[in-house]
């Protein structure tokens, strides 16, 4: 069985020799909640690469005392991708970037599209921000990753377009995943692009309005297979095929 990882962002104490307290909402989970005692060990991650294998020395109420066994920075595994996930009512968003993190996700942004039945105004943007950066924090420690994926601020359609375009020009493949597209993703170059972009609508789909926007800015159209899938699994489906293809599951 995997060893528990925990999230300590200072990755320049991550050190072999070097002792570290994890303390905080970490080191709460930590002692309190998973009950772990002196002598086990346990990884702890930076959220940019940095992996420490570490000793339990001692185990207070809410902390512990580790010394780094050994350390080590990982490469980013396989392509860099950002998931935009449209909001969606029943948590099927939340099961998206959930799924997605485990996937290796590289960062994730929210997307109040049209059709979307869900909204977030005013403090319930930065608040839902916020759940959705405590669930992708969950599933890094429980993937056992090593970085930690950035959610992004809530977009709406016009200012997702704007960001679109500035991505293309940077060299970014932008995919709109919709059921209409005639092309399938397998048949998009992914794997001559550095950084690639996945956009998923909400359970509604994507208006066509937002479809034309979206091109208009440079994204391109691709289907994943012919059935319809939900915006919970559209994401981590495409995130699995471009895993499989780009060679990041054969390391």
């Amino acid at each position: 069985m995997s060893l528990p990882a925990f999230l300590f962002p200072d990755g320049d104490l991550l050190c072999e020799g070097n002792q570290v307290s994890l303390d905080g909402s970490e080191g709460h989970h930590a002692s309190a909640v998973m009950r772990i005692r002196a002598g086990e060990e346990v990884y702890l991650v930076d959220g940019n690469g940095r992996r420490a294998t570490c000793k339990v020395l001692a185990a207070g109420k809410d902390d512990l005392q580790l010394e780094v066994l050994r350390a080590q920075s990982e490469p980013f595994p396989g392509k860099k991708v950002t998931l935009v996930q449209a909001l969606a009512k029943g948590g099927r968003d939340e099961a998206s970037i959930e799924a997605a993190t485990e996937l290796d996700v590289y960062a994730i942004r929210p997307w109040a599209s049209d059709r979307a039945t869900v909204r977030w105004n005013g403090q319930k943007a930065e608040k839902g921000v916020q759940k959705w950066a405590a669930k992708v924090a969950a599933a890094t420690k429980q993937s056992r990753r090593s970085y930690l994926p950035e959610v992004a601020a809530l977009v709406n359609t016009k200012q997702l377009a704007q960001h679109v375009e500035d991505a293309v020009q940077g060299g970014t493949l932008v995919i709109v995943l919709h059921e209409e597209a005639t092309v399938p993703l397998m048949d998009i170059p992914i794997a001559e692009a550095e950084k690639v972009w996945l956009l998923v609508g909400p359970e509604g789909g994507i208006s066509q309005d937002e479809v034309d926007l979206l091109l208009a800015a440079g994204a391109r159209p691709a289907r994943l297979g012919k059935t319809i899938l939900r915006t919970s699994s559209a994401g981590p489906a495409a995130l699995a095929y471009i895993a499989g293809t780009c060679g990041a599951w054969n390391s």
